[in-house]
């Protein structure tokens, strides 16, 4: 939570009880909660406040990102489609051929060759 561990939230807790007391500590917690409940009521009426203007405005989220919604399914549809294709062209056979003459995609262990992998550039 928060990156704060058990240890480090038990000493936070027994400072805020040394600092305030017990006595007081339901009331910061009341308090917190009310201010809590009063900034998401103020966000959310600013929320409507910009949907109700833009409305008014004849602007709505369908008209202004419609177009670029539509490019968007245009692009998948057709990534799909040239996916698709060249996997149905494409012989897998040709895919799984090793770069080394020497060396079998189906050889056994034993008959590879010894030593380090290097890295292909």
């Amino acid at each position: 939570m928060f990156g704060i561990g058990g240890g480090e939230f038990l000493f936070i807790i027994l400072v805020v009880l040394m600092f305030f007391g017990s006595d007081k500590i339901p009331e910061i917690a009341r308090t917190l909660g009310k201010g809590m409940a009063q900034l998401r009521n103020a966000t959310n009426d600013i929320k409507n406040e910009i949907r109700s203007g833009a409305a008014d405005a004849g602007l709505d989220r369908n008209t202004l990102t419609g177009g670029i919604s539509d490019e968007i399914a245009k692009a998948k549809e057709s990534f799909t489609t040239m996916v698709t294709e060249s996997n149905e062209a494409a012989n897998v056979g040709d895919i799984l051929k090793p770069e080394s003459p020497d060396v079998a995609v189906n050889d056994p262990v034993e008959n590879q060759p010894d030593g380090p992998i290097k890295r292909q550039r």
